[in-house]
């Protein structure tokens, strides 16, 4: 089992910036892939940004350059960097981590919210 535990949302003006930190603990030696996905009200899941399992990272397309996924393998944490937040950036983040045999798990989510 995986547990992930997401922190650092919250509430900024359009422009802002945030960091989102999800910290993973309990098998994480099982872990092929995480990253970050989020879900606006009456919108689907989409993703934000992962480490593939080969290392490399994949973002969004609405991400254009303004946010930064990376990691402290020691740690065992993930963070997303956002800058120039948009009103439309406004969901729940949710920090996702699919292991070696295809199981996910998902934390509780952080609200961001970007008023203009």
């Amino acid at each position: 089992q995986v547990q992930l535990v997401e922190s650092g949302g919250g509430s900024v003006q359009a422009g802002g910036s945030l960091r989102l930190s999800c910290a993973a603990s309990g098998s994480t030696f099982s872990i092929k892939s995480i990253g970050w996905y989020r879900q606006a009200p009456g919108k689907q899941r989409e993703l934000v940004a992962h480490f593939s399992r080969d290392g490399n990272t994949n973002y969004g397309d609405f991400v254009k350059g303004r946010f930064t996924i990376a990691r402290d393998n020691a740690e065992n944490t993930v963070y997303l960097q956002m800058n120039s937040l948009k009103p439309e950036d406004t969901a729940i983040y949710y920090c996702n981590a699919r292991t070696w045999n295809l199981l996910d798990y998902w934390g509780q989510g952080t609200q961001v919210t970007v008023s203009s």
